[in-house]
């Protein structure tokens, strides 16, 4: 009987790929270095925000990475997140799943300051009863170390929980914790990119993500 989803947070339960954009690309200009697209940024998002950086600063300047980044940091732990929303149907399935008593946590590679802001914004109905973001005492996924501490803080077995993600670090975060996972397609990586990572579980729809839920585990 599932009783815990652990869920990725970019491109699984919020589509920030506006915010990151934004914020990435004011970063950037601080320098007086190139933007880079919208597309460019979702490719590049998944690996937390160090590693975003650092694919975005142009080789011939990577010696001011470290800069970029703690201007980024700064300014993301203080975006407003107008531009992030849910995606359709969540706000429906996630009450559904609630109402069965269904404990939800995230557990993110985005800064941990950044993830309780916007988690307060717009998550906030749907009680939360864990959220580990990047840098809050745990290596990044796909090391499993924060799973497995949400799994034991929450009191579930492996079998009781699911992780939910749209990236190749939650199916092979699952994988090191010895859980399922449930491949989301309305996030920022491809079928082939996930297939490639080793998931065999997809959702195209929250709609559909509560069926296999229904069918599989609940």
């Amino acid at each position: 009987m599932l009783k815990l989803i652990i869920f990725d947070l970019d491109g699984t339960l919020l589509n920030t790929s506006k915010d990151i954009h934004k914020v990435l690309n004011e970063s950037l200009a601080h320098f007086y270095l190139p933007q880079v697209s919208l597309q460019d940024t979702i490719s590049m998002v998944g690996n937390g925000a160090k590693k975003l950086v650092e694919a975005a600063v142009p080789p011939e300047h990577k010696p001011i990475t470290n800069l970029v980044y703690e201007f980024y940091s700064r300014l993301f732990a203080e975006c407003s997140n107008d531009l992030t929303t849910l995606y359709p149907d969540e706000d429906t399935v996630l009450l559904k799943l609630k109402s069965l008593g269904v404990k939800f946590a995230v557990v993110t590679n985005k800064p941990s300051a950044a993830t309780k802001n916007v988690c307060s914004k717009h998550l906030g109905a749907y009680g939360l009863d864990m959220v580990i973001g990047g840098g809050g005492g745990f290596a990044l996924k796909p090391d499993a170390g924060a799973t497995l501490h949400v799994m034991q803080s929450l009191g579930v077995t492996a079998e009781q929980t699911i992780f939910v993600g749209d990236g190749e670090t939650d199916v092979q975060t699952a994988a090191a914790a010895g859980i399922k996972c449930i491949s989301v397609l309305w996030g920022y990586r491809s079928q082939s990119q996930l297939k490639a990572a080793g998931a065999t579980l997809f959702a195209k729809s929250y709609t559909q993500f509560l069926q296999i839920l229904q069918e599989k585990f609940l």
